[in-house]
């Protein structure tokens, strides 16, 4: 169940990228001092970006253990 594991850490370490992404557009339009409105709609158009990168990097960390598990 080797291959099981590597598909985890994939999966985890993309998770970890978008939320990184995720974390670094919303510091940037902070940093922008945008006016309310406009830094409300890049959170609002961030937010499912982190949820999903999130439940992404917890199902590839859910792997990872089943993997270990198994093996």
């Amino acid at each position: 169940m080797e291959w099981l594991i590597w598909i985890g850490a994939v999966l985890s370490v993309l998770g970890l990228a978008g939320l990184l992404w995720s974390i670094a557009k919303v510091w940037g339009a902070r940093r922008a001092q945008l006016d309310d409105e406009a830094l409300r709609a890049v959170l609002k158009r961030m937010m499912p970006v982190n949820m999903g990168a999130l439940m992404l990097s917890t199902l590839g960390l859910m792997l990872v253990i089943v993997g270990i598990f198994l093996a």
